[in-house]
């Protein structure tokens, strides 16, 4: 094995627990570091090479897909409901035309999946991309906001804006499959000249997450103590995010893909590509 240290992205918030669970807990080598971050950064860490396998919204995949091959069995995902992708709007969705929304940093996939939603009901806000963490604040100043992670399950949305949407049941209620938000990839070049190398990382990642589906109730525990929620919450949570990435959700992955195309938010059909 190569002693030169390998650089390897993690996701902050703590749905991506399951799968670095046995990573954080004995799994992890000596030679491989793990930089935690929110989706958004370690989206770009990845194309920069200051990273080279990591976590990545979905439709980043989509928009760098000729640099980027997909892990196996990996994923960040939701049969309907998700409860930590939410639009929060003080009317209606199909009343947001010229009204502003804002968009957290933090997510390319929901920001890209909401604006194609958006598309598609020929509605057409005023985007603005800022920092949506002080949820008071940006009740006053934009008609809905898109939050994503951790904030959405902290903050009471309910409580300060009129109507919230999660984008997950959004998804299947109009497609009845799944929605993928995130996937692990690997940089195409580093692949090519390290098969084995990423060979093992992909056994570790799929070791650990393997771990982490036995200990949900210490996850669940962790969660608990990190964002000061509710165990039954945390749980709930829990059993709504699948982490595998099985046929039907490639297949939901194309069609988001796709659907990206026809609205013009990628250029060209991003093709599904494993290592």
């Amino acid at each position: 094995m190569n002693d030169q240290p390998l650089y390897m992205g993690k996701i902050s918030y703590i749905n991506a627990s399951p799968v670095y669970y046995g990573l954080d807990r004995g799994l992890l080598p000596d030679w491989l570091k793990m930089v935690p971050d929110v989706p958004s950064v370690l989206n770009r860490k990845i194309m920069t090479g200051e990273i080279k396998i990591s976590p990545i919204s979905a439709a980043f995949y989509a928009m760098n897909h000729r640099d980027l091959l997909l892990l196996p069995d990996l994923s960040i995902s939701c049969h309907g409901r998700v409860m930590s992708v939410l639009l929060a709007s003080h009317t209606k969705m199909d009343d947001l035309n010229g009204k502003k929304v804002m968009f957290s940093r933090e997510s390319a996939s929901a920001a890209a999946f909401l604006k194609m939603m958006f598309h598609r009901k020929k509605i057409s806000p005023l985007y603005e991309v800022g920092d949506v963490s002080d949820f008071f604040r940006v009740s006053k100043r934009a008609d809905a906001v898109l939050v994503i992670g951790d904030a959405a399950l902290v903050n009471p949305w309910h409580q300060t804006f009129e109507h919230c949407i999660d984008l997950g049941q959004l998804w299947y209620d109009m497609t009845q499959l799944p929605f993928v938000f995130a996937v692990w990839v690997v940089r195409r070049s580093f692949a090519e000249k390290n098969p084995s190398r990423v060979s093992h990382i992909h056994g570790l990642l799929l070791d650990s997450k393997r771990q982490g589906d036995q200990h949900m109730e210490e996850i669940v525990e962790a969660g608990k103590n990190k964002l000061n929620l509710s165990s039954s919450v945390i749980r709930e949570y829990f059993n709504l995010l699948h982490c595998d990435l099985d046929d039907k959700k490639k297949r939901a992955m194309r069609l988001f893909f796709d659907s990206l195309l026809d609205q013009g938010i990628i250029k060209e059909r991003a093709e599904i590509c494993f290592f």
